[in-house]
């Protein structure tokens, strides 16, 4: 929490970020490889049962009431779920491509496993795109396996309008009751989903998440350069009501899913929502997806003028390039490596604003623009010789990072909370 978090002054943490940056990028990076160990899973209850321990029983009782994320439950890969769900799925946007962003393709993850597992999943999004990636998500001889996606009408792709796709659930519905609801985030508004008892959202980022960020974007500026003129605006005039705001209406929503742990903490401790209705499902990616292959990664290398025994180091960064990923960190601390080490590459994955500060760098660093997961797959994550996270923001894994780890390069971080999160589940 940022009140229990003691401020240093700005020029020593900044200092000390620097130090810390590269003292861990040429002397420690082993001790950030993400791999299964007993440390990783140690918080989690003794009665849950993962799939490679056979000596403990199977857990039953009250989801409701589970005091872990449920990502650690062992589910047959081979049987069929005892009861088949009906299940409709609010999002304001649908991946066909490398666009959007973790929310949506968190639904798209979840939901079309639960979809391959027999479940009757019915997804409600925006007019989707015409492009190739579109036609490949709902195959009309794959619908058995597949979500159904319902696009809304009477919008450009992209450009959500709750009350039309409010319309196609009602429709939906009437044929037969959905057993649950789920509302990414706010795409289905609270006066909505306040009259839906079976109805669950699922947070990414809230309103508090906001303020955190600002506080420690204020502490690593540089000595001497001014507070933004706006942080004071902003901090009053937006994020504090926010945090109010979402304060009074997250309890319409009758079930919350966070992505992490700590985003558990703060919906229950400081959102004040009750315990039975807080559930974590854990922020992850598709396992088989993301694999080591020699092969991908001798290719693009080569593209970057490497040799294959070449002992260059490649440092990957990938997601959404604004100031709360924390790119300053990285920008910062890669503009001083390269004086002193020829011998180092930036390799980037994702669009925004801080992709022209990026190329302000030269040709050490390649920008790749937006990815979908395989050319994530085969762009960066088997081409690096380090993962580079850096964000203030709290609230748990991000889903390159989690990519990146099912190909094992080490990751290091100038944020280190969300390391015990990630879980290699069996």
């Amino acid at each position: 929490m940022a009140s229990q978090t003691k401020l240093k002054k700005p020029n020593s943490h900044f200092s000390l970020c620097t130090f810390l940056f590269f003292t861990v990028l040429f002397t420690i990076p082993a001790l950030f490889l993400l791999r299964t160990s007993s440390s990783c899973s140690s918080s989690t209850t003794a009665a849950v049962s993962p799939s490679s321990d056979t000596n403990q029983p199977p857990w039953s009782g009250d989801l409701q009431t589970a005091q872990f994320a449920w990502n650690r439950l062992a589910f047959s890969l081979t049987n069929s779920p005892p009861k088949t769900l009906k299940l409709a799925v609010f999002s304001r946007k649908w991946p066909t491509g490398p666009n959007p962003g973790g929310m949506e393709r968190h639904a798209f993850t979840l939901y079309t496993a639960l979809a391959r597992r027999g479940h009757h999943v019915h997804v409600f999004t925006s007019p989707l795109d015409s492009s190739p990636e579109t036609n490949r998500i709902t195959p009309a001889s794959d619908k058995t396996i597949n979500p159904t996606i319902h696009s809304h009408g009477d919008a450009e792709p992209g450009k959500w309008r709750y009350n039309k796709a409010w319309e196609l659930y009602q429709e939906e519905n009437k044929k037969e009751p959905f057993d649950v609801v789920h509302t990414e985030s706010v795409a289905l508004p609270h006066w909505i989903a306040r009259d839906v008892p079976n109805l669950a959202v699922s947070w990414h980022g809230i309103a508090l998440e906001s303020l955190q960020s600002s506080i420690y974007q204020d502490l690593i500026r540089k000595p001497g350069e001014p507070r933004s003129q706006g942080f004071n605006a902003s901090l009053y005039g937006a994020v504090l009501p926010k945090i109010l705001d979402e304060i009074r209406f997250f309890h319409n929503y009758a079930h919350h899913i966070a992505i992490s742990d700590s985003c558990g903490e703060m919906l229950r401790d400081v959102y004040q929502i009750p315990e039975k209705r807080v559930h974590v499902i854990l922020n992850g990616v598709d396992e088989n997806g993301f694999k080591s292959d020699k092969k991908l990664r001798s290719l693009f290398r080569s593209k970057l003028g490497l040799q294959e025994n070449s002992s260059a180091i490649v440092l990957g960064a990938a997601g959404r390039l604004v100031k709360d990923k924390g790119h300053p960190i990285l920008y910062e601390a890669f503009a001083k490596l390269i004086e002193t080490h020829s011998n180092v590459h930036l390799v980037v994955a994702g669009s925004g604003p801080w992709e022209n500060r990026y190329k302000e760098l030269g040709e050490k660093v390649t920008i790749l623009g937006s990815l979908n997961p395989n050319e994530l797959k085969g762009n960066i994550f088997n081409v690096v010789s380090l993962i580079c996270t850096r964000s203030v923001l709290q609230l748990g894994g991000q889903s390159r990072q989690i990519s990146g780890q099912r190909i094992t390069p080490p990751i290091i971080t100038n944020s280190p909370r969300w390391i015990s999160e990630f879980r290699i589940l069996g």
